[in-house]
């Protein structure tokens, strides 16, 4: 039988980015919060020295260990889902500060095209542009009332970047400036303004000075060290939990994060939220924690499960197209990073100096800044070139037709070692109604609970966006004097490999409880006192990276809560338009 703890005000599931604002909001507004995280507790000091690529690139430390817990996946709705067994097909972040810290540091603000796409889709081009099959919506909030969270969550995780030049209006520049430039990325940045398009720097978590954050919080300069994607940082140079939001809740004496805590069941009664059970992941003790607010802030996944176990929210059905949980699953997997690859004959680059968001890159074909009359997809993708330091196991790029080895592969090797440069699409995924997440009825979990289920397969639009944004790389490199390009292939169908790490949807934000779960605070319709924070609330996948939309999702999820305590308990629905700054 499980220990009932005392109560507290807030108990939040997951600590990264999304768990980590609401709690250290929440906790400086003087609430009682506990944040339970699966894996195990680390500090910044643990990853003091640890640049072991085979370590963690190759056998992916940082990642959720699957052997007791994984997902199924299939194409079909008719098909028997099988269980996904390796790192390398699947991976999600684990331990205090989840993949918030592993994360490469790319940040980009979703488009006001994004926030109201399907009115916005219908207005430029008629409904018949929407295939039948497509599910995306309008968020039921505008960029202009999402622009204060993203200013405020910039400046807690010190952004260093300078704004898009096609971006919508901002209310503040980033607070630090882009980072240094390198000789590759100078190239695309003056290569791609002779084509006429409008090139700049992306913003980056991987901070360009030393800063100090408006909660006191001190980020240090980047040491370009290369080792960012997949691995925790040695210098507390790159904006993640560990540096910021989580020390800022510690501080005020009013949170504990709670490690080795895997979250089994939404605990409720007559339309409440009462707490959550969970199990201690060292002694198998089952645990239940009472509080007055429920806070899932888990990975898109775990959010989905959560609720589907504890039988809250109505699942959904494709083949009668109703219910809400599981509904509009997107994602950004790695074959939605397509472009070209080019080798030069006298050109070298130091690609084994870098960080993970040093680069450049475009939004001329992102959203719908370009015309899509005449194309057979709505949306778009940012064209880019990154830096992010060369691993020298994982990286060895030689041109397509070279034999995989023997002395033909050993010359390429050495000859183009410090020749070659990559630019490519990071396209846009829409939902689609066979796009969803369910409880497996085969496969369970070593706790006897089942597996997620995934079902994902291909939309129409998916292969001529990824074909449009590959042909627009190879130009670019091209004319960027690539002796040798080789262009990237769009797949037919999905792989089953999840290594893109960008999962979305299935507890989504929307105006309408019938075909969203979750109002624009994140607050879900059926239970007022249960938030679902990150980006489980995405109706579909913009054309970017989405870590600074979960960050400022999360700052206007924790204003919501605040709200909801102080009022005692009334469904926050109205806009709170006096929180909304002036936007030149």
């Amino acid at each position: 039988m499980a220990v009932k703890l005392p109560k507290v005000d807030v108990v939040v599931v997951g600590t990264g980015w999304a768990g980590g604002v609401v709690s250290a909001e929440l906790s400086k507004a003087g609430y009682k919060v506990v944040a339970l995280e699966r894996g195990k507790n680390v500090t910044r000091s643990d990853y003091i020295g640890v640049k072991d690529e085979l370590r963690y690139t190759n056998r992916y430390e940082m990642m959720q260990d699957l052997s007791s817990e994984t997902i199924t996946s299939r194409s079909n709705i008719d098909e028997v889902a099988l269980p996904v067994r390796t790192r390398k097909e699947f991976m999600a972040g684990t331990d205090l500060g989840g993949g918030s810290v592993h994360w490469a540091g790319a940040t980009y603000r979703w488009r006001a095209y994004d926030f109201e796409i399907r009115s916005k889709t219908i207005e430029r081009y008629g409904k018949n542009k929407i295939p039948d099959d497509m599910s995306i919506q309008d968020w039921g909030i505008t960029y202009e009332e999402m622009e204060p969270y993203y200013d405020r969550w910039e400046k807690t995780a010190g952004i260093s970047g300078e704004p898009d030049p096609l971006g919508d209006p901002r209310s503040d520049d980033y607070p630090n400036p882009p980072m240094k430039a390198s000789p590759a990325i100078n190239l695309f940045m003056e290569t791609t303004k002779k084509m006429g398009y409008h090139p700049y720097r992306v913003a980056a978590g991987n901070l360009s000075q030393t800063y100090v954050n408006p909660d006191g919080e001190q980020l240090n300069q980047c040491m370009f060290c290369s080792f960012c994607t997949q691995y925790g940082c040695d210098f507390g140079a790159k904006s993640d939990p560990l540096v910021t939001v989580l020390p800022t809740a510690e501080k005020t004496g009013n949170f504990e994060a709670r490690t080795g805590a895997y979250v089994r069941r939404v605990l409720h009664k007559d339309g409440k939220a009462t707490g959550v059970l969970y199990v201690d992941t060292m002694t198998g003790e089952e645990f239940e924690q009472p509080a007055d607010v429920v806070v899932l802030a888990a990975f898109t996944l775990t959010n989905n499960r959560l609720l589907l176990l504890s039988k809250i929210g109505q699942p959904y059905d494709p083949k009668t197209r109703t219910g809400v949980i599981g509904r509009n699953f997107n994602a950004q997997f790695n074959n939605t990073f397509l472009g070209a690859r080019g080798y030069f004959k006298d050109k070298k680059f130091n690609y084994y100096m870098g960080a993970g968001a040093l680069g450049a890159t475009l939004s001329d074909f992102a959203g719908d800044n370009f015309d899509h009359t005449d194309l057979d997809f709505i949306n778009g993708g940012g064209i880019e070139i990154r830096q992010y330091g060369d691993g020298a196991i994982a990286t060895n790029h030689v041109p397509d037709g070279t034999p995989s080895w023997g002395k033909e592969f050993k010359e390429n090797s050495i000859r183009y070692a410090n020749r070659s440069l990559v630019v490519w699409y990071t396209m846009a995924t829409m939902s689609y109604w066979h796009n969803y997440l369910s409880l497996d009825p085969t496969y369970t979990d070593s706790l006897n609970d089942p597996l997620l289920r995934v079902t994902y397969k291909y939309g129409k639009q998916d292969k001529p966006m990824a074909e449009f944004g590959i042909e627009k790389s190879r130009e670019i490199m091209e004319a960027m004097g690539a002796d040798i390009v080789d262009v990237d292939e769009a797949p037919d169908e999905f792989d089953h490999v999840y290594d893109g790490m960008h999962y979305a949807g299935g507890v989504i934000i929307g105006a309408d409880p019938a075909t969203s779960a979750v109002n624009t605070y994140l607050q879900m319709w059926d239970m007022d006192n249960l938030f679902v924070v990150g980006a489980s609330a995405f109706p579909q996948f913009a054309g970017h990276h989405p870590t600074a939309t979960v960050g400022a999702v999360a700052y206007r999820a924790a204003e919501g809560i605040e709200n909801y305590l102080k009022n005692g308990g009334q469904l926050v629905q109205v806009k709170n338009e006096s929180n909304i700054k002036s936007i030149s």
